[in-house]
């Protein structure tokens, strides 16, 4: 039996979730209930880190690096993104759903859809 390329993540969230606070997750035995424990700017603030260190694995790599850095640093930004997404109450699935239901759409029709502003209907004064 193969595993689908989505079960490694599916099983990451699944203990990701075990670990919110109410769930039970003890802060003093988790990495992951202790940044939960802790709140979104602990969360946040990883997120942020793992970003830069994606793009300096990138950048180094670009000059003759090892590219295997690249693959541990995004991995860490998933992780971190995902003690994210579960804080908030969201998951894989639904990261999942969403690029699935951008498949098949352009990036840059992508992108200008959601950058175009809002449209907001004008009110006219009906009276002369």
């Amino acid at each position: 039996m193969t595993s689908s390329p989505t079960d490694p993540l599916l099983a990451l969230m699944r203990v990701i979730e075990s670990r919110l606070p109410d769930r039970g997750g003890d802060p003093q035995s988790s990495y992951v209930a202790r940044l939960l424990h802790r709140g979104p700017d602990a969360f946040l603030k990883k997120i942020g880190e793992e970003a830069a260190e994606v793009v300096m694995a990138a950048k180094d790599a670009e000059h003759g690096a090892d590219r295997n850095r690249i693959v541990c640093e995004v991995a860490d930004l998933w992780f971190h993104c995902m003690v994210a997404l579960a804080h908030f109450g969201l998951s894989t699935d639904d990261v999942l759903a969403e690029l699935e239901r951008r498949a098949g759409t352009s990036g840059l029709e992508e992108k200008a859809r959601r950058s175009a502003p809002p449209i907001v209907p004008t009110i006219t004064d009906s009276t002369p």
